[in-house]
């Protein structure tokens, strides 16, 4: 294992350098969501029981200066009574299906030149920012997360981007299942 991440570690470090993150560009992403609501603090227990249904995500982001931007995203989900059984917070049964919606708002960081200096492909960021999301109510969150952005080409202009983010609800006391959460991204993100 130690020879594999030498070998990647080396071969990051012996690529040729890419175009350097522009300011003042704008990127669309989408793709898909799962929605991890099992009331863990481990962020990545027991992926089976995660929430797939209808699990599309978009995001627009503009970059207003080298290492920060800001993004809106919006996310579509659902739980269905069949398959998401004992899984929610508290580990309460559905009663029926729901639908989940979500607005983010995230000022993200990006730190990958810090770690990989020459390895322009390969983006780290750290993210922060509040949310809106409806479940069978209404609520806010902050969000905490990050991700991974890989580019596919040298002028940065496409790729695909992977996130976790931890979205806390401000009102989660009186709800089963509006309640805090964490949410995966895995998406292809486009240069405008």
């Amino acid at each position: 294992m130690k020879k594999l991440i030498l070998l990647g570690l080396l071969v990051s470090f012996s690529l040729s350098s890419f175009a350097q993150r522009d300011t003042k560009d704008w990127y669309l992403s989408v793709g898909v969501n799962a929605i991890n609501t099992l009331g863990s603090q481990n962020p990545f227990y027991n992926p089976g029981d995660w929430s797939y249904q209808t699990p599309i995500s978009a995001a627009i982001e503009f970059n207003w200066a080298k290492n920060f931007a800001i993004e809106q995203s919006i996310t579509f989900n659902g739980f269905t009574d069949e398959s998401q059984v004992d899984v929610v917070h508290d580990f309460e049964e559905l009663e029926k299906d729901y639908n989940y919606l979500s607005f983010d708002t995230h000022v993200k960081y990006y730190f990958g030149n810090h770690i990989f200096r020459n390895a322009d492909w390969i983006d780290f960021y750290a993210n922060a920012g509040i949310g809106f999301f409806h479940i069978d109510e209404t609520n806010l969150t902050g969000n905490l997360g990050g991700g991974v952005l890989v580019w596919l080409n040298q002028s940065r202009s496409f790729g695909l981007r992977g996130q976790i983010i931890s979205k806390f609800a401000f009102d989660h006391s009186e709800s089963y299942i509006d309640n805090n959460h964490y949410q995966y991204h895995l998406q292809v993100i486009f240069k405008l």
